[in-house]
């Protein structure tokens, strides 16, 4: 039995590759979110999403709650079933008025996971909608789970580093993923997706959550004889691909900030070598 989605819900993430909206948190506790990130910002004088590459969650014991929500996970196990790792955590963020954009693109492309299945959780913080550049997706183009062909278009821009950018898209039949503060979509990974600048009075501040069955593998990017790391937020894991992390007691934990600069220097250097870059 479902525990969020309706079935005709989960019917439509399978067809169409992404399902909206869901509601997390309330409209209270989405501005308290928007506090912490907004301090965090002030503090270290960047933008979240910046500092916070890839595992967001790690040193945080408040971010560490959101990818263990039990609302997001319901829907979540809804799709992918009871096991579940979170391996990657991350912010996007567009100022208003900001010229800002992610051009049309695959996540599959930078991810190197086998099968590749993973379902994108996109929490919206502020409202994202088609003013401020929410999400938009092309309804069925993860079917074949294929990388479909892309450009690499140079664009200050852009949010994509490398400016990744399929080209053809038949922007018409593209689906605005609009969602209030507090609510989120979910992808798949397949879906070829894309934002508009923020030409609202206000940011536009999301975090993307992605989730795995435990039986999925990372087959690229991997250092020798060490296992990537994830969180095991729901179930138990028979299959030992991945090394579990361990959740922070507290904010700014030493060692998880390390583990987090760590990955941020691995992420700028295949960055360099043209293998990866945020989604």
């Amino acid at each position: 039995m479902a525990k969020l989605l309706t079935n005709e819900q989960v019917e439509k993430y399978y067809r169409d590759g992404y399902v909206h909206p869901f509601r997390a948190l309330s409209d209270a506790d989405a501005q308290s979110l928007r506090n912490r990130i907004e301090a965090f910002e002030a503090e270290q004088a960047c933008e979240a999403q910046q500092a916070l590459v890839f595992k967001a969650h790690l040193p945080f014991r408040w971010l560490s709650d959101i990818i263990t929500h039990p609302r997001i996970l319901d829907a979540v196990e809804d799709v992918i079933g009871p096991n579940l790792l979170c391996w990657g955590s991350s912010f996007f963020q567009k100022n208003a008025h900001d010229p800002r954009f992610v051009s049309w693109h695959q996540d599959t492309y930078y991810y190197g996971l086998e099968p590749p299945e993973t379902l994108t959780v996109w929490l919206s913080i502020t409202h994202s909608n088609l003013e401020s550049g929410c999400v938009r997706g092309i309804p069925g183009s993860h079917e074949s789970r294929e990388i479909v062909p892309f450009d690499n278009v140079t664009s200050e821009n852009n949010l994509l580093a490398r400016g990744q950018t399929i080209v053809g898209v038949d922007e018409d039949a593209a689906v605005p993923m609009m969602l209030k503060p507090g609510e989120f979509s979910i992808h798949h990974e397949a879906v070829v997706h894309g934002s508009g600048p923020n030409r609202s009075d206000d940011r536009r501040i999301g975090l993307s959550i992605h989730y795995i069955p435990t039986h999925v593998q990372r087959v690229k990017y991997n250092r020798p004889g060490v296992k990537p790391r994830a969180a095991l937020v729901r179930g138990v894991d028979d299959y030992g691909n991945w090394e579990h992390e361990t959740p922070p007691d507290a904010d700014f934990h030493p060692e998880r900030l390390a583990e987090l600069e760590e990955m941020r220097r691995e992420f700028v250097g295949r960055n360099r070598e043209g293998l990866a870059e945020p989604d």
